[in-house]
């Protein structure tokens, strides 16, 4: 396969700065700072090291008005592109829009503050800032936070008919207020879901920008893996104008992100590509964030390694296990595991499905997830 047998769908410019996201432009590869949003030396020097390895949009957390404060401080000393990761409080893209090139909201998330003000008004509100300040939008729709709403409209088993409605809904709104400088992005940990939500969305909006993503893709070389396959399977069918590989890496290693993205890119435009249809996983399957500056305890990529580790004494048992770095998304993206952790600052907290186990030291935490493991592979045993 060469570059010119790959036709690209026939999206619409969106313009990010200086550069341009879509209508045939370069797949765009971006990352974003593992540093606390605070700590403005070390998120500028962690901007500047993704921006040297190729980054062409680096993305911050932004959780409250201080978290707010910083950012703009540190758009102003760097160079690079910044997108603003929203969470729930949406209001303060009012004074970000002004300092920044895009900014990036969760439809699911809308619902959780003011939840008196439907979500037309708080998207109509956001789309004015970017307006009045020139700036891009994305809409970013993650498996963990769908919107409530649209979850109620579908069975509890379809994971990928809300993300896909999700997006169309908000793209659609968009549309209606005259606002199109705006990409989607459609992220799950499961590629195969990836793989379908996107070419669900593909197929009825070809017209937008999509920005790809495995969220949660976990550590390497499993979470490149799990990115690559989604990735191959999308690009190849010319979806995609820009991309992430989200992996669970220490601050200085965090570059990695954007030389897996740019490899996975050049191999499938030269034909280098496996062809997976289905991602398929044999023995246990570990999800964890690729951290940002939500994360409270920097010990959280030391033991989503040391649960890697211990996982591989049950490789004859199909587990997903998930480890997450923060309590803003760690609550939401643990419940569709067999057993999650979800990490604060001096505990971690265990659940098995929705249910909470408790709150665990950080040197307890390994021997309560190794009983719970035992108890469910015996709990399974009993019942085959």
């Amino acid at each position: 396969m060469s570059s010119h047998e790959i036709t690209r769908n026939p999206t619409r410019a969106v313009r990010v700065g200086d550069r341009v996201i879509g209508s045939g432009h370069p797949i765009l590869v971006q990352s974003m700072c593992a540093t606390h949003t605070t700590d403005l030396d070390a998120t500028c020097r962690q901007v500047d090291a993704l921006s040297a390895a190729g980054a062409g949009i680096v993305r911050l957390a932004v959780d409250s008005k201080k978290d707010a404060e910083a950012a703009i401080a540190i758009a102003d000393r760097v160079q690079a592109h910044i997108c603003i990761d929203l969470q729930e409080n949406w209001r303060l893209a009012e004074i970000l829009a002004p300092h920044v090139a895009k900014i990036r909201y969760n439809p699911g998330h809308l619902h959780h503050h003011e939840k008196k003000v439907p979500w037309q008004e708080k998207v109509q509100r956001i789309a004015d800032w970017a307006v009045a300040s020139d700036i891009a939008l994305r809409i970013g729709v993650n498996c963990g936070s769908v919107d409530p709403l649209q979850k109620e409209k579908w069975p509890s088993e379809d994971d990928i008919s809300p993300l896909v409605a999700s997006a169309l809904e908000h793209s659609e709104f968009l549309d209606s207020i005259g606002f199109e400088r705006y990409v989607v992005s459609l992220k799950d940990s499961n590629p195969n879901t990836v793989i379908e939500a996107n070419r669900r969305f593909a197929e009825q909006r070809p017209e937008i920008p999509l920005h790809l993503g495995v969220t949660e893709a976990g550590l390497p070389p499993d979470g490149v893996i799990k990115t690559r396959v989604a990735f191959e399977q999308l690009l190849s069918r010319g979806i995609g104008d820009t991309l992430r590989v989200s992996l669970t890496l220490p601050n200085e290693e965090k570059h990695q992100e954007i030389i897996e993205g740019q490899k996975i890119i050049d191999d499938v435009y030269a034909g280098r590509v496996r062809s997976v249809v289905r991602y398929e996983t044999n023995g246990p399957n570990i999800i964890s964030c690729p951290s940002c500056s939500r994360v409270e305890n920097g010990d959280f990529v030391k033991l989503a390694k040391e649960v890697k580790e211990l996982s591989k004494a049950y490789q004859e048992h199909s587990l997903t296990i998930a480890v997450m770095g923060c309590r803003v998304n760690g609550p939401g993206e643990t419940d569709d595991a067999d057993l999650g952790l979800w990490c604060a600052p001096s505990f971690v907290n265990l659940k098995r499905g929705e249910e909470s186990l408790g709150a665990y030291p950080y040197d307890e935490i390994l021997g309560k997830l190794q009983q719970e493991i035992e108890g469910l592979i015996e709990s399974r045993s009993s019942t085959s």
